[in-house]
């Protein structure tokens, strides 16, 4: 018989030791006494014979060994102290005093909650006892959750020394007398009387019972009752002293056994599977009359279970006379045959019991009478005088079966009008039981068919007045109303329930299926894919449309209206209530489904343990499958309320659809809730097969957003079909899985569990979360999908979990070897995607679990099982193998663990195994201490594990489908970090180099060595390297991060190489320009001497009109030409280059042989600037000369070159230009001017280029395109040559160097014609200079400043490469600029330069000028300061010194050599100056309005800055990776450019007929997406002339560029690529010369993709 509270029916064991030894019935009771040892908490029983016991034995009474006599002086149920008269009420104080012992003292209000039985507590040790007396009621609840029915009777020991080290005392030989009796019997006597008893075992039980809330009741009961054991019917209520009749206990219990019936022959056997409370059935009820020696409960068992103490009795285990709970309480209990010979009786029967006397507890007396069929009273005798008399006259005069078991009478079995009379004197238990059994079968036969009959239902105790009845209690009653709210709305048209989920549950049956179906074949499509993937999008928004119009039913509005308006202990008791009265509808239905199921399935074993490779196999698992198909039509529970929540809230979703009826968008927080609360959720549909993500994915943000992200150990379960995994998990963490009545787990739920306080400290993780599966091998799905669901299955759940639990029943080898094989496939898959779960095995039903050797012999062939199965599974998933431990790090002596069988003795009335408990809890231990070392995921990655798999598993390659986001996600995060860390060392260089630059400038430094620059850097290196070691060690995902943490160290320390290497490069430019231009820095102080004293010469010959600013102005130019003229006159001038340029390319073009003509027309049309643009090349093809007649026409009749042959060409183009510009780049025309041979040497290397070009190809390219070329690589080159020898000119031109000066030398002689000190002409003339040299610093600061702040804080720059991917295709979408796309579809960096320098101009010209304004106000305040500190510094040294003005100018000089370029000043004409103070506040005074003019200084300066905000930012965001997808030219993602050896990759391709691709021999463009072909069975040509066509699947077998990218073919699109096709269709077709039509068509539902919708796709990319 199955308790379906739930543990899942599993096979039957082996019978425990035989039947209990005949023992005589004695009324010994006057001469047995009872004992006991001090301090021990246990008594012990025996007869003693002489005055002295000889030998007393603690050893614990067995079941089997039991005898049949009473022991007044230790009755359960009656002594002479309780009874009778002489009892003595329990008063109140002894029952507070019992719970003060228990410490339950403030939980007879404040109840024990369920929910903290339930948390994940320290691992509980293997001791049979507990040591004080407050921990037995949490013991008692802990082992009866686990099935452990030896929870009723815990010994107290104390572990004190006074009692663990007593020693032995010396035998003493001298005489014994009377003085030494009379002390030993007053030794005793004190001994009993003063010590206190320890709690009675029905006393615990009761006590937790009156202490638990309503629902930890409830599962209390269901366990008692899976333990075999009887179960309170009617209850004292210790505080109110009310009769109570716990029905709500009941409810989650089901019993099922098997009727025979015997018509004529042979014997008919029907299986029944009743809830008990409506099991109807007839009540057999015994009571005890008066003070009795015989133990009633032990009668009674002998009845139900031989085996097995159902009632306590005063024999049991840890009996004590002291009970102060037990009196008044009546028990009942069902015995349910099996359908066997040797079954007691043919149908089930109802035995209830009455703890205590009778005669004292009318109320319960007569309300059982009144409700038994047949009532059996033990009497001591039947005697008139007996107080008892009148009792027993009345009820001889009722009509009722009535049996007395007289104590003191010998007579056998006397029957008196109906009534059976049996003497119990010197009778053993065999005969008075058996003799009882042929009474009530005989009683029971002679109502057959009556319609007198009366039957007992646990229901109707509640019509009873009287007694209170626990389902009154306001909430129970309120929510069970609402729940039968529900249920009369299911039952009120008496449907069938298969009926009644198609009516009410619409969403879930066949559109969920049909859903599932279409969505499967997404994933394999054949023929035109996009069309195809097209129509059936549309078929699965259409279902989803017919799932919104058919969600609006009353039963979910009123349900889901339930749950959202309740708090959560009303949450539980509706729910209870609805899944109890759903249960009662299918249970009628499935007791007839199971029995045909049962008898099938067990036919399909035989058959197939017979290796029966027959058409009767093949037929009867066609049978069984049918079977299960009506047991599947005919289940229903709450799971699939809760699956019709989900899919309303996916198909609203999916269609964003508002509904009136129906608030959807609160479904997911409502499940939230119930699965904080620990209610499992459904995470796979059994039914269908399929996850459903959009509503799993929303469920577990809505947990998130409760409880945080939480760290979660995911504990995953497989196992073959009814091997006992759901009842493991129950057993093992006290859960209660979504099983519907009658039925085995189906799909997968998951289940929350949270981790106890105490335990968090030697845990990593909050919450363990179990998730439990169908049966692999289910036999309902048998035949071709058996192996693939399973596979589907069993890689889920591994991938989940971070410890599976491979769960096998049994040592059948066979069944063995299929769940292996599963599993260690399975794990195969995991390693190969980078997972790494634990497992362990747990080996169920072993017939010896103690025997150490044969368990080493088992572990050994399973080791030797896993290997042969790794070695098979390699070769099916192209894996290296060779053992299971290459593919899961696996002890096969700490990971696999034997279990021992789940049942002592055979079902339905055999109680659990104690032993499989204790194994259980072992397994259980195991489990937390491994997971002790794992950290676990949090929820979002548990959230992003279910997608990444699940998607994987649609796919028909996993391992080439598995795409793990959160890798993925962690991976960008890193990115995104590994920005910040370059930036910051990039911005510490900018500063360095900055400084350098001053000082090589200011003459202070002619050599920069690299181990300064890394000395320099140094400090923010350390720094960098210091957030990084934080950042992986410390970040919420650092254990996957770790396998980056290498290469980003890596990759960090060569950026920094590299950023050394690049700035000791431009500092040595700029050290080899100031060498070039040493002659004239050798002239200047010559020149600058002279011009001063020519100036002050001509000053005093005009000081009378020094007021005339006119005049001056004129005397001094007309002198200017000549002081240069006379100074450079032994000098050469250097020219500009504009013409040599001209006359230079002309030459070149010449001298290669192109003619002069051609070269003309080339340069007139001006095409050639826009080369690298053009759409077409055909043009430039030679149709002429040595080119086959034939060869020609192939090309003019098809229109030219194809698109491939296209980008053949442009590629060359950009080639030539990258490698020329990269060339010239390199030649040092700013520090030595430029050179002819620079544009040779370019020259030849582009025609080197096409030539060798042309070599590798069928055709050829006529001399314009060549002269296009080389003019267009000319032109390129032409901006930088002119701007680096203009700056060659600056800086070595003596005539340009002085004319730059003329100003500052003309205010040096207006100031001596004003007769000003020397003092104040040095102080103009030092503001001068800071004039131009500090504009130069602050834009040159403001730049770098101004990108470090765009960086940082503008959404574009301040992510990873993808951020910025995703910022310029919105950017290009706005524009709809078609040059703009096909520019960023050819050559992606060019158009995100583009981008990067037009965001910059928005942000700092218009969007945040004011910012910048800012920016560049504070960097003047920091140089007013800079200025002020040098001038304060160089007068305190001067003064200290006692220096002169040269002093003062050389230290003014040295302070200022890293933030400002300074000339030096000749000090020869200002020597006469004494005050440096003086000079300070000229200085301050003409700086001020230097200052003044910097403050509104225009952002227009910042262009013509050295440093520029919009080059610093493409030097740090555009180095990365700009490999072009083969198929579509979709751009590598990666940010590091070098990211080897991860292959190139981006979340989302393209059509890829925006890159040109076309169908074969046709004008055809493709529209087929790459993640969608590489899934599909088509092939593809890797060149325009390939004659071998390569399938999509295996397109990394195509080579080079092929193979070095990675596609998931998950079928990912965005819809922006979409719209892109559509919205520039005609441009796409002009610029590749072919047509969307054909197998090319764009398919309509393309064209519906607004532009804004494209934009919002975006979001998908990150």
């Amino acid at each position: 018989m199955e308790d379906r509270g739930r543990t899942a029916m599993a096979a039957p064991g082996r019978a425990p030791p035989g039947q209990r030894p005949h023992q005589n019935i004695q009324t010994w009771a006057s001469e047995t006494k009872s004992t006991h040892i001090p301090g021990s908490g246990s008594s012990v029983r025996g007869r003693l014979s002489g005055p002295v016991a000889e030998h007393i034995d603690e050893q614990e009474s067995k079941p089997g060994d039991k005898s049949f006599e009473s022991f007044k002086t230790n009755e359960n149920e009656t002594t002479d102290d309780y009874t009778s008269g002489k009892k003595k009420k329990s008063s109140q104080t002894e029952i507070e005093t019992l719970l003060g012992r228990l410490h339950l003292q403030d939980k007879v209000q404040q109840k024990l909650p369920k929910a903290d039985f339930l948390q994940i507590r320290p691992p509980g040790k293997q001791m049979d006892h507990v040591t004080s007396e407050k921990d037995l009621a949490h013991t008692f609840l802990h082992r009866l959750i686990m099935l452990n029915y030896k929870a009723r009777y815990i010994p107290v020991r104390s572990e004190s020394p006074e009692v663990t080290n007593l020693k032995p005392t010396m035998f003493d030989n001298s005489e014994i007398d009377d003085s030494d009796l009379e002390e030993l019997f007053k030794t005793t006597a004190d001994t009993n009387k003063n010590e206190k008893a320890h709690v009675h075992p029905m006393d615990v039980q009761m006590a937790v019972f009156h202490c638990s809330d309503s629902f930890l009741k409830q599962m209390m009961i269901t366990k008692l009752s899976q333990c075999q054991y009887a179960l309170p019917l009617l209850v004292n209520d210790p505080v109110t002293k009310e009769i109570q009749f716990p029905l709500w206990t009941y409810r989650e219990i089901t019993k099922t056994w098997k009727v025979t019936q015997i018509k004529d022959d042979p014997k008919i056997v029907t299986m029944k599977s009743v809830p008990v409370y409506k099991a109807e059935t007839p009540l057999v009820s015994f009571f005890r009359l008066g003070s009795l020696s015989v133990s009633k409960s032990q009668l009674m068992n002998t009845l139900i279970n031989n085996r097995h103490d159902t009632f306590f009795h005063r024999n049991c285990p840890g009996s004590t006379k002291s009970r102060y709970l037990m009196d008044g309480v009546a028990e009942i209990a069902w015995y349910c045959p099996a359908g066997k010979p040797n079954d007691a009786f043919n149908d089930c029967i109802a035995f209830c019991n009455l703890h205590g006397d009778a005669l004292l507890i009318e109320k319960q007396r007569d309300i059982l009478i009144q409700k038994s069929f047949i009532n059996i009273f033990l009497v001591a005798s039947l005697q008139r005088n007996e107080q008892s008399w009148s009792l027993i006259s009345s009820l001889f005069k009722s009509h009722k079966p009535l049996i007395f078991l007289i104590v003191n009478d010998t007579r056998d079995v006397e029957k008196i009008k109906g009534k059976y009379i049996i003497g119990l004197k010197d009778r053993n238990h065999s005969d008075v039981s058996e003799e009882l059994k042929k009474i009530i079968t005989e009683v029971l036969t002679s109502f057959d068919g009556s319609s007198l009959k009366p039957s007992f239902q646990l229901e109707t105790m509640a019509e009873l007045s009287g007694i209170r009845v626990d389902e009154t209690d306001p909430a129970c009653e309120s929510w069970k109303s609402a729940a039968m709210e529900i249920i009369n709305l299911l039952t009120k048209d008496n449907m069938h329930v298969s009926k009644i989920k198609d009516d009410f549950l619409p969403c879930q049956s066949q559109l969920w299926h049909q859903w599932s179906k279409i969505h499967r074949e997404l994933f394999k499509l054949r023929g035109d894919i996009e069309k195809e993937k097209s129509k059936k999008e549309v078929e699965l928004m259409k279902i989803r449309l017919k799932q919104c119009a058919a969600s609006c039913n009353k039963l979910m509005q009123l349900f889901t209206g339930s749950l959202s308006s309740l708090p959560e202990t009303d949450r539980e008791y509706f729910l209870k209530w609805t899944q109890i009265f759903i249960d009662e509808l299918s249970t009628h239905d499935l007791s007839s489904i199971l029995q045909s199921y049962d008898e099938k399935w067990s036919e399909v074993l035989d058959l197939k343990n017979k290796q029966d490779k027959s058409d009767l196999l093949l037929k009867t698992q066609t049978e069984l499958e049918d079977i299960s198909k009506k047991l599947q039509s005919a289940t229903f529970g709450l799971e699939h309320i809760f699956r019709e929540m989900g899919q309303i809230y996916e198909a609203h979703k999916t269609t964003h659809r508002e509904s009136r009826h129906t608030d959807w968008s609160k479904y997911p927080e409502l499940a939230a809730q119930l699965m904080i609360s620990g209610h499992p959720m459904e995470l796979m549909d059994g039914d269908a097969g399929h996850v459903p993500l959009t509503w799993i994915s929303s469920l577990l943000e809505e947990v998130i957003k409760k409880l945080g992200d939480q760290r979660v150990f995911v504990l995953s379960v497989l196992g073959l079909q009814s091997s006992g995994k759901s009842t493991m998990l129950n057993t093992m963490f006290g859960l209660q899985f979504a099983v519907s009545a009658g039925r085995c787990t189906k799909g997968a739920f998951m289940q929350l569990l949270k981790v106890s306080e105490e335990m968090k400290k030697d845990l990593k993780f909050d919450y363990v979360l179990v998730v439990d599966t169908e049966g692999l091998r289910a036999l309902e799905v048998e035949g071709n999908k058996t192996l693939h669901h399973d596979n589907e299955l069993a890689t889920l759940v591994v991938g989940l979990g971070n410890m599976t639990l491979i769960n096998i029943f049994g040592e059948n080898p066979s069944d063995m070897q299929d769940i292996l094989q599963i599993v260690v496939q399975a794990f195969m898959r995991m390693k190969e995607v980078k997972l790494s779960p634990s497992c362990v095995f747990v080996h169920q039903n072993v017939t010896d679990v103690a025997a150490a050797e044969k368990n080493m012999d088992g572990k050994r062939r399973l080791q030797e099982k896993l290997d042969q199965m790794a070695k098979l599974a390699a070769k099916e998933e192209v894996f290296n193998a060779e053992c299971f431990s290459d593919v899961i790090d696996f002890d096969v002596q700490k990971d696999v663990k034997y279990c021992a069988q789940l049942w002592e003795g055979s079902p339905p009335m055999a109680p659990p195994n104690p032993d499989y408990s204790e194994s259980i809890q072992e397994v259980k231990n195991t489990i937390l201490s491994k997971a002790s070392k794992s950290a676990g995921i949090t929820l979002s990655q548990f959230k992003s594990k279910i997608h990444d798999l699940w998607t994987a598993l649609l796919n028909e390659n996993f391992l080439f489908s598995f795409k793990n986001t959160l890798e993925i996600s962690v991976y960008r995060k890193l990115e995104v970090q590994y920005g910040s860390w370059t930036w910051t060392m990039r911005e510490n260089m900018l500063t360095i180099e900055n400084q350098l630059h001053n000082r090589i400038e200011n003459g202070k430094l002619d050599e920069v060595k690299q181990s300064y620059l890394f000395k320099e850097t140094s400090k923010t290196y350390e720094e960098v390297r210091k957030e990084m070691t934080k950042y992986f060690e410390d970040d919420k995902d650092r254990e996957i991060l770790a396998q980056w943490r290498g290469r980003f160290e890596i990759d960090i320390e060569e950026f920094l190489n590299n950023q050394v290497k690049m700035v000791k490069i431009k500092l040595d430019g700029v050290i080899q320009q100031k060498t070039a231009c040493k002659k004239l820095d050798e002239k200047k102080s010559e020149f600058e001497n002279k011009l001063l004293q020519k100036s002050k010469e001509l000053a005093k010959k005009l000081k009378d009109k020094a007021k005339d600013e006119e005049e001056l102005q004129r005397q001094f130019s007309s002198v200017w030409s000549g002081w240069v003229a006379e100074l450079t006159s032994d000098i050469e001038p250097i020219k500009d280059i504009e013409k040599d340029l001209e006359k230079d390319k002309s030459d070149i073009l010449e001298k290669l042989g192109f003619e002069k003509s051609l070269t003309d027309k080339c340069k007139s049309n001006g095409r050639y600037k826009k080369l690298s643009d053009v759409g077409k090349y055909s043009e430039y093809m030679t149709t002429g000369g040595y080119m086959l007649v034939d060869f020609c026409k192939k090309y003019t009749s098809r229109g030219g070159f194809s698109y491939e042959e296209q980008q053949q060409v442009r590629l060359l183009i950009v080639q030539a230009e990258e490698e020329s510009l990269g060339a010239i780049k390199n030649k040092p025309v700013a520090a030595r001017g430029y050179s002819t041979t620079y544009l040779h040497e370019m020259a030849n290397h582009v025609t080197e280029k096409v030539q060798k070009f042309l070599s590798e190809r069928k055709y050829t390219l006529n001399k314009e395109f060549k002269v296009d070329l080389l003019l267009y690589v000319f032109y390129k080159a032409e901006s930088w040559l002119l701007q680096s020898h203009k700056k060659f000119k600056m800086n070595n031109d003596p005539i340009t160097y002085l004319e730059s000066k003329k100003k500052q030398y003309y205010t040096a002689f207006r100031s001596f014609c004003k007769e000003n000190s020397s003092a104040v002409v040095l102080g103009e003339l030092i503001c001068e200079k800071l004039k131009v040299s500090t504009v130069e610093a602050v834009c040159n600061k403001t730049a770098i400043d101004l990108a470090g702040r765009m960086r940082c804080n503008f959404p574009a720059f301040n992510g990873n490469r993808l951020n910025l991917e995703q910022h310029m295709l919105r950017s290009l979408a706005k524009k709809e600029n078609f040059d703009d796309f096909i520019t960023y579809i050819t050559n992606p960096r060019k158009q995100t330069e583009a981008f990067i320098k037009a965001e910059v101009e928005k942000y700092i010209y218009m969007s945040h000028k004011d910012e910048a304004v800012n920016i560049l106000k504070k960097n003047v305040d920091d140089i007013k300061k800079t200025v002020s500190q040098a001038l304060f510094t160089a007068v305190k040294q001067v003064q200290y010194q006692r220096g002169d003005t040269e002093m003062w100018l050389n230290e003014f000089c040295h302070v200022l050599k890293d933030e400002l370029t300074f000339d030096n000043i000749p000090s020869e004409n200002f020597t006469d100056i004494k005050k440096c103070d003086f000079l300070k506040e000229e200085i301050e005074k003409g700086f001020e309005p230097i200052i003044k003019d910097m403050y509104s200084l225009s952002l227009d300066k910042l262009k013509k800055s050295r440093e520029k905000p919009e080059e610093i930012l493409i030097d740090q965001l555009c180095n990365c990776c700009w490999v072009k997808c083969p198929f579509c030219a979709a751009v590598c993602t990666n940010t590091i450019e070098d990211h080897s050896p991860n292959d190139h990759s981006t979340p989302f391709h393209r059509a890829d007929g925006i890159k040109g691709w076309h169908y074969k021999d046709t004008v055809e463009l493709s529209v087929t997406f790459c993640t969608t072909n590489v899934a599909s069975d088509g092939s593809f040509y890797p060149e325009c002339d390939s004659k071998e066509a390569i399938p999509h699947k295996q397109y990394k077998t195509a080579g080079p560029p092929y193979d070095t990218w990675s596609i998931t073919p998950d079928g990912s699109d965005l819809a922006y690529w979409k719209w892109f096709v559509c919205q520039f269709q005609k441009q796409l077709e002009e610029h590749y010369g072919k047509k969307f039509m054909g197998s090319g068509e764009i398919p309509d539902q393309w064209k519906k993709i607004t532009k804004n919708e494209a934009i919002k796709s975006l979001d998908e990319m990150y």
